[in-house]
């Protein structure tokens, strides 16, 4: 099984790391030009300015390239989404999430390989490990710690509210493509928490009580 991470190079051979970053850069850059499907080594160091040699000392194949720079973004944390209030928070994880989703690994990449993954299981079991440590962590942080504050009832569900928190974010920046403005974030705030059955969190000993 392809464990996504680098390979330990023959010999003396000594790895810089501002051609693994070269590297990185053009994978990220070529995988959302042409997708999984058509991606190959070549293309990949030439962009970068490499042999295809310095890639293979890294990497033993495109697959495996692949399935470290997605798992790579499952290490990268939220912003710690403690305001005070379950809307506070929310406000916080949608700045966070619209500002990830913009970025290609999400509006391009991540809808390709989902594509793919239903052809190859190594990319599948990645994507899934991604999207459980994401859910999780939402769930965690937000979700449990507005259970916590009384806003939401005991009984919710973490992976339903993450679904409901985080679909509508991804449908319309990844897939619809449709511009997110202020005034509608603002809405999807109050919408999400009201579907969730949240009430207003009660005062921080000390603070005013707004969101």
């Amino acid at each position: 099984m392809t464990t996504g991470k680098r390979r330990t190079p023959a010999g003396a051979a000594v790895l810089r790391d501002d051609i693994t970053a070269a590297i990185r850069r053009a994978l990220t850059q070529e995988l959302a030009a042409v997708g999984y499907g058509r991606l190959s080594i070549e293309a990949v160091a030439r962009r970068a300015g490499v042999s295809k040699t310095a890639i293979y000392r890294r990497w033993s194949s495109k697959l495996e390239l692949v399935l470290e720079i997605v798992s790579a973004s499952a290490g990268r944390k939220l912003p710690t989404l403690d305001t005070g209030s379950l809307r506070g928070d929310l406000q916080l994880l949608f700045a966070a999430v619209v500002h990830a989703l913009r970025h290609p690994l999400a509006a391009q990449i991540i809808p390709d390989l989902l594509a793919e993954a239903a052809r190859n299981p190594q990319i599948d079991q990645t994507l899934q490990q991604v999207l459980r440590a994401r859910q999780q962590e939402i769930g965690g942080r937000l979700v449990e710690r507005a259970v916590r504050r009384g806003e939401l009832p005991p009984q919710t569900d973490p992976d339903a509210a993450v679904d409901l928190i985080a679909g509508p974010l991804y449908w319309r920046l990844a897939i619809a493509r449709t511009p997110l403005t202020e005034a509608y974030l603002e809405t999807l705030v109050e919408t999400v928490a009201t579907g969730l059955g949240a009430r207003r969190a009660l005062p921080r000993q000390g603070g005013t009580g707004t969101d």
